[in-house]
């Protein structure tokens, strides 16, 4: 695969995206970089530390994060995009769902979009720009990343209801309670794993029809997102499932509840953790990895390959 002025061979290499948050409410560095210098100095250190493209995100998307339109993202994210391409000689991602960003995005130099709805966010919305997100990759001839979510309705049919409290579900437990009714199954799931898969099949589908190149496509579990703890859990020991659709995968868990939730730690303690599902992720397959912490995360893999290329004596 192609992104920017790099080749990526994930047949035989594994790659760090590296998060670069230009949000004030990220719910793990949200502030931190949200002006241009403090930007562009931990872009320079995930670079020096190993980062292989960076993903520049405009907007939260953690549980209760703060909805902003499209011209307050575009703001955020143009500028970066810009400087970035300017002075390093590294892939940018984008990450957003929202065609309008990625149009100014890709104006702006972006390589590659990194889409947490998987092409699905205009009809989740019901708002249509002039083109969709995947006619806006396909016409860019850009790759992007295809990540598992699902927008349903299991609390009596008010969909717009559902997209303000999807969040706040997320990671809580196998028991959701809304408020008024408590849920059992709120993201409306049957067979799980395979609900998964074809849920990303689905977005794949979305894709090729629209004009995207089967080689521009790569996938994304979706850690996180409409999944409770036990879902991620899980999902984590079957990724090797996913891998078996034969598109590069991207595992995105940097310092997520699943962690915290798991070994009862906050946001700023959950590197190991991190690390734990690197390494398992790696040996189910995956190959590029969306971390916050790229030093640490990388010497593991790092690891990890030299131990698995070395094989086993018969």
């Amino acid at each position: 695969m192609i992104i920017g002025n790099r080749t990526f061979d994930f047949d035989n290499n594994f790659y760090m995206m590296g998060i670069l948050n230009v949000t004030p409410d990220s719910f793990s560095d949200g502030g931190k970089y949200d002006d241009m210098d403090s930007a562009l100095r931990q872009a320079e250190k995930l670079i020096a530390d190993g980062a292989d493209i960076i993903d520049v995100g405009g907007e939260s998307t953690r549980p209760d994060h703060i909805k902003i339109t499209e011209e307050q993202e575009i703001e955020r994210v143009r500028p970066v995009i810009e400087k970035l391409k300017d002075r390093f000689d590294v892939p940018v991602s984008l990450d957003t769902y929202k065609a309008e960003v990625a149009a100014a995005g890709i104006d702006a130099g972006a390589d590659l979009i990194n889409d947490i709805w998987g092409l699905k966010w205009d009809r989740v919305c019901d708002k249509t720009y002039e083109q969709s997100m995947a006619e806006v990759i396909a016409k860019a001839g850009l790759p992007c990343c295809l990540m598992h979510n699902r927008d349903k309705v299991y609390i009596g049919g008010d969909s717009q209801e559902y997209r303000d409290t999807l969040d706040s579900w997320s990671d809580k437990g196998s028991l959701h309670n809304t408020g008024s009714a408590q849920v059992d199954n709120p993201f409306g799931y049957n067979n799980y794993i395979e609900d998964v898969i074809a849920d990303i099949q689905e977005s794949i589908e979305i894709a090729l029809e629209a004009g995207i190149m089967k080689d521009n496509i790569m996938i994304d579990p979706g850690i996180g997102f409409a999944k409770d703890l036990q879902q991620n859990l899980i999902l984590m020991n079957h990724l090797d499932e996913l891998c078996k659709l034969r598109y590069p995968v991207l595992l995105g868990t940097s310092r997520k509840s699943m962690i915290g939730l798991t070994l009862d730690l906050p946001v700023g303690e959950r590197e190991e953790g991190t690390i734990a599902t690197s390494v398992l992720g790696y040996q189910a397959g995956c190959r590029i990895f969306r971390v916050h912490d790229v030093k640490a995360n990388l010497r593991a893999l790092r690891m990890t390959e030299a131990i698995t290329k070395a094989g086993r004596l018969s």
